[in-house]
């Protein structure tokens, strides 16, 4: 892994993590094109890290807002009103709605890291599709204020279908919302703050999984912090981009991104570019050296 191919890379998952394409498939196709193994531990260990930088950058875009719902949520359990304010109300559904991912990411762990290309391909297109019939189908007049019990649980059943790689966290989040009448940026600004919890969670836990494999490999651990710094940076001022741009415009030219994207990725496969799946995952004892 060089310094270069970080940078990309931390610019591929800047990129990608927030907007509805699937940071996954970008970073697996793009890693595989700069000449890495896919097998290799030290390349998914990078992989995994590297996110935690678009993590930060959540955290920082939103920490007032994640501040108030934090707030709010101590003094509703301390007074026993957990739904007495709209932000102490706000904070609980994005609780809710963390619960469908945290589950089945634990339950499918293990079959989920072994689905290859051909899903990645086949999931940028048909949810890609779905997201074209949603910005059709959508009313678009309901705004983060509005969201309810129900709306969480089920964005949260949206979020976790992007366990499936090439679905796109982002992506189905923002598309369940848009179908359940929020407007486009509505839908996104509470895709970002659902996604806090779950990306926070997961992350400590990949870390733990992941870190120690980069251990007697300076090159792969100076790349891997290098690709990370970009992310986080590039992260930022995607959130923002993308918070504006849906605010007075549609998601059509994501759809037609995800499309194209997936038709790439199987026209590599069926040119033996890219394999069409990964190799199995290793027995549960070896476990602790690949990144989830």
């Amino acid at each position: 892994m060089s310094l270069l191919s970080a940078v990309l890379l931390g610019l591929v998952q800047a990129a990608t993590e927030f907007l509805p394409v699937s940071s996954t498939a970008h970073l697996l196709v793009f890693g595989e094109l700069l000449g890495n193994d896919l097998g290799d531990d030290r390349f998914r260990a990078f992989t995994t890290i590297i996110q935690s930088g678009t993590t930060l950058a959540v955290l920082v875009y939103f920490r007032r807002e994640i501040a108030s719902l934090l707030a709010a949520g101590l003094r509703s359990i301390a007074r026993g009103r957990p739904l007495e304010t709209p932000e102490s109300r706000l904070g609980w559904f994005i609780v809710l709605g963390t619960v469908p991912a945290a589950v089945l990411g634990k339950l499918f762990e293990r079959r989920i890291e072994a689905l290859g290309n051909w899903v990645i391909a086949s999931s940028l297109v048909v949810l890609g599709l779905v997201l074209l019939v949603a910005e059709r189908v959508a009313r678009h007049e309901r705004h983060v204020e509005d969201v309810g019990p129900w709306d969480a649980l089920l964005i949260g059943c949206g979020q976790a279908l992007a366990l499936v790689p090439g679905s796109s966290r982002s992506g189905t989040t923002i598309t369940t919302g848009m179908l359940l009448g929020l407007t486009r940026e509505a839908a996104a600004r509470f895709s970002f703050l659902l996604s806090v919890p779950i990306i926070l969670g997961a992350g400590a836990y990949k870390l733990v999984k992941t870190v120690p494999v980069l251990r007697g490999e300076p090159a792969w651990a100076t790349a891997t912090l290098v690709g990370t710094a970009v992310s986080a940076v590039g992260g930022f001022f995607v959130i923002g981009w993308l918070l504006g741009w849906l605010r007075t415009r549609t998601t059509y030219v994501f759809v037609a991104w995800r499309i194209a994207a997936g038709v790439l990725i199987a026209a590599l496969i069926l040119k033996g570019v890219l394999p069409s799946s990964e190799a199995a995952p290793p027995a549960p004892a070896a476990a602790g050296a690949r990144a989830p």
